[in-house]
């Protein structure tokens, strides 16, 4: 499965370290047989996920480059296309996330050329746009926008001297940035050129027809043959026929990846969100990552490819990773430390890297990245293996660039992750974990068998756990409806429900907008307490056994102080804390150390509901997209 995600990239320009922020926005493309129009505002549509605050599409229509843009949500768009008839079968579209100008129709994609004979849709940052707009103007070249993209247009223009693809290649040697681009040219109707370097970009193979998009659900449900374009490839795409060539002009052969999932996947599927959509997804998606690796009660590995004389090398694990798969990385810490004995520092991807980590040959750096593509956790990987040590990745898209760069791999199934705050990804991260976790300590010999086999028993048995807990809702969602107007929500909790109260607490900020913080319990009475008055509403996990008394006395503590708290624990527990909190919510009982992956569902539902509550917009918050990564 391919499903692209945002990156951040670092890199040395004149000696300097430079970084940027990647603005991954939606970009279509077709050439066929049909009209375009239909094609890229259907797929434009499957890219508003992304994020965006404009969109374009520019299309040959008798014998010229039309260009329709227009600020805000595509409807504005197809609302003026109804009046414009464009038949052509050639054509670009792009929905902007703005960097450069603020967002309105000017500074809107697509942009065009002095002369309006090349018309480009980008994605990315041009770092040296300024010096490249300043030589233009000196020839003659006058700039309508403040983009940065602008510049690109201009530049194709007068590099062009009969041939698009040189043209083309000629303009990307003079970029410092990051691009994925689309361009079309009124001399080469039948043609169109595409482009990436450190942005998403692939090519749809159709018959008689051909496409490209930021992102596969763009074009699903008119091919599952894709080809995977490398960083600094040039394609020129014809209705028959596609060529991918290197920054060289030399062909470059490239396998046909076929897409194996559903298109529905990408689809609501008469869910009111994709969110709701995703959790509900979570027991499959958990499963599908589970058992193809485990054969007759014990691990299958195969992409693992750590032996038990590795594994009795390994001196410290890193996990590398951002957000929320940073909060898996730090349950994994748990587990890894509890069953294999090895010391394990969780580090932020962006952070990782500026500290001159001190990493050798006998360490072992597990990288964590949904789209495998996130580009500071790439190169905190590159960093890592630079530096002699062992990579192990877990991803969730086939063939990115972090698994392409691992030694060992383990992809994780969940398949397309829509909505921006991510759900089903963070399960199924939590499953890939555990399987490292038991695999590390079965080969160092700090478990059995017979433990190893109960282990994976009890985490065969956390599909259903969360389907309990999904089946009955009710009681999360009745709890949101009396408190989504809170003001700020703490989450406490000790051990791995601390790491689990991290998550828990950046699904309700980033789609309720809430003020929120995780602390350890134990913090209470360092400070934390001092936030602490009538009304504050608390949510607490208590799954760990060996600190449940410890929990209970918190939440004494805070409901002493005029608290409201609503408890996730398993119903062994839940007479007990029936007796403490004010909304006690049940999951099944399982071992404590793979609680998180089931407990960390509620907490899921009551961001999703206090969201929908507020009258948010659940699957695109504000200030946030899901191909925007930012330090």
């Amino acid at each position: 499965m391919i499903f692209f995600q945002p990156r951040f990239v670092l890199e040395e320009m004149n000696g300097k370290k430079i970084e940027r922020s990647i603005i991954m926005c939606g970009i279509v493309g077709y050439i066929g047989k049909n009209k375009a129009v239909p094609v890229l505002i259907e797929g434009l549509k499957k890219l508003e996920y992304r994020g965006y605050d404009s969109a374009g599409v520019a299309v040959f229509n008798g014998g010229k480059i039309e260009v329709i843009k227009s600020k805000g949500r595509l409807s504005n768009l197809e609302e003026k296309l109804i009046s414009i008839e464009l038949s052509g079968a050639v054509g670009i579209g792009h929905t902007r996330w703005a960097t450069h100008g603020e967002p309105n129709d000017i500074n809107s994609h697509p942009h065009i050329s002095h002369s309006g004979n090349i018309a480009i849709v980008h994605n990315g940052i041009i770092e040296n746009y300024i010096q490249l707009k300043e030589f233009l103007q000196t020839k003659g070249y006058e700039f309508k926008s403040e983009t940065d993209t602008e510049v690109i247009a201009h530049l194709v223009e007068y590099n062009y001297k009969g041939n698009l693809v040189k043209a083309v290649i000629n303009t990307l040697n003079d970029l410092e940035g990051s691009y994925a681009l689309g361009v079309i040219c009124t001399d080469c109707p039948e043609q169109f050129v595409a482009a990436r370097k450190d942005s998403p970009l692939i090519v749809g193979l159709g018959e008689n027809e051909n496409y490209i998009a930021s992102d596969i659900p763009a074009i699903l449900e008119h091919t599952r043959e894709i080809l995977i374009l490398e960083d600094k490839e040039v394609v020129l795409l014809q209705k028959d026929s596609v060529y991918i060539y290197d920054m060289l002009g030399q062909r470059v052969d490239r396998e046909v990846f076929h897409v194996d999932w559903d298109a529905t996947a990408a689809e609501k599927s008469g869910y009111e969100h994709f969110m709701m959509k995703e959790m509900c997804e979570e027991p499959k998606v958990i499963k599908d990552t589970i058992s193809p690796r485990i054969k007759d009660g014990m691990l299958v590995l195969d992409s693992v490819k750590l032996t038990a004389e590795d594994v009795a090398g390994i001196e410290k694990i890193y996990i590398v990773a951002c957000g929320t798969a940073y909060h898996a990385g730090v349950v994994a810490k748990y587990a890894i430390e509890r069953l294999a004995r090895i010391p394990v520092e969780v580090d932020v991807a962006s952070e990782f890297r500026y500290r001159d980590p001190i990493v050798s040959e006998k360490n072992l750096t597990i990288i964590i990245s949904q789209s495998g593509e996130t580009l500071d956790t790439l190169m905190a990987l590159r960093e890592a293996k630079k530096k002699g040590s062992k990579i192990l990745s877990i991803v969730n898209v086939v063939g990115s660039s972090i698994a392409r760069e691992s030694q060992n791999l383990l992809y994780t199934w969940a398949g397309p992750e829509i909505a921006v705050a991510s759900t089903k990804a963070y399960n199924t991260q939590l499953a890939a974990l555990y399987l490292v976790a038991f695999d590390l300590a079965y080969k160092k010999g700090t478990i059995s068998e017979t433990d190893l086999k109960r282990l994976i028993n009890e985490l065969n048995s956390i599909p259903d756990s969360v389907k309990q807990v999904l089946d009955a809702k009710e009681e999360v969602q009745r709890f949101a409806a009396e408190h989504y107007n809170a003001k700020s929500v703490f989450f406490l909790g000790r051990g791995l429900d601390y790491a689990l109260s991290m998550e828990g607490s950046l699904k309700l900020k980033e789609i309720s907008y809430i003020h929120s913080e995780a602390y350890a319990g134990g913090e209470l009475k360092h400070g934390t307490i001092a936030l602490i008055e009538q009304g504050t509403l608390i949510i607490c996990p208590l799954t760990q056994d060996f600190l449940f008394d410890k929990m209970v006395s918190n939440i004494r503590e805070v409901k002493a102080r005029g608290a409201v708290v609503m408890a996730i624990t398993p119903k062994k527990h839940v007479t007990e804390v029936q007796k403490v909190a004010d909304v006690v919510v049940p999951i099944p009982d399982i071992d404590p150390l793979l609680a998180p992956a089931v407990a960390v569902t509620p907490m899921q539902l009551f961001a999703y509901y206090v969201s929908v509550q507020k009258g948010n917009d659940v699957d695109k918050p504000r200030n946030l997209a899901k191909s925007v990564t930012v330090e």
